[in-house]
């Protein structure tokens, strides 16, 4: 982990506290889901204000750095900037990052509420470093939960932008819990959920075919057993 890593996660736990109420954002209470959501948006706003006041003025060079210090502190307090403005994870190290709980909400909302996360925070390349990183970690019990469900919601729904990562979750947490829910959604009434749990559980069992676009096509036309 790099000195800025470090120094970083000296703010993180200020962060987790201020951003408490982000919480909201994949409550089953619609109220508190949309004050949540109201929120997020105002700090969005904040974030826009900040930005546009880094080069105001006659001598901008001259606030530059405060203004952009300003920026930062504006961008974390909303996703995906709350991600990123403190410490960070070294390679494989995501389990033991404090802001781990922020970024299992993240996708958790994304999974959830994905037209509230595609207006509102969407990040396409840090949903998936974020998946990628879970998958490469170590996963305790309440971590291997968190990811059983997040599998378990992409398999529920029409494809998304970047839900092919999930396959490397699948595998890395291969288990029977994960292969009872996957065998319930090829029985389900769900055509998206037959169709994407058939094929996670056909890559189960067959670790060393990757997971491509070009397989994913093959395996729709039948042409592969």
């Amino acid at each position: 982990m790099t000195e800025a890593a470090r120094s970083g996660g000296d703010d993180d736990q200020e962060w987790l506290e201020g951003l408490a109420w982000a919480h909201g954002l994949v409550s089953p209470d619609p109220a508190e889901r949309a004050a949540a959501l109201d929120r997020h948006a105002r700090a969005r706003l904040e974030v826009e204000a900040a930005h546009a006041r880094l080069h105001e003025g006659p001598f901008p060079r001259l606030r530059f750095e405060a203004r952009m210090r300003a920026y930062h502190r504006a961008c974390g307090r909303c996703f995906p900037g709350a991600l990123w403005s403190g410490s960070t994870y070294a390679h494989g190290g995501i389990s033991t990052w404090p802001r781990l709980p922020l970024a299992l909400l993240f996708l958790e909302w994304e999974a959830r509420h994905p037209q509230e996360w595609t207006e509102h925070a969407k990040a396409w390349g840090t949903k998936q470093a974020l998946i990628r990183a879970l998958a490469a970690t170590d996963h305790d019990r309440h971590l291997r939960a968190r990811l059983l469900d997040l599998v378990d919601l992409a398999v529920q729904r029409t494809y998304r932008c970047k839900d092919r990562e999930y396959v490397r979750v699948a595998r890395a947490v291969d288990g029977d819990e994960l292969r009872d829910r996957l065998h319930r959604a090829q029985r389900s009434g769900n055509p998206a959920a037959q169709r994407h749990a058939g094929y996670v559980l056909w890559l189960l069992d067959r670790p060393e075919i990757p997971n491509t676009r070009h397989v994913w096509c093959t395996w729709l036309s039948g042409t592969l057993t």
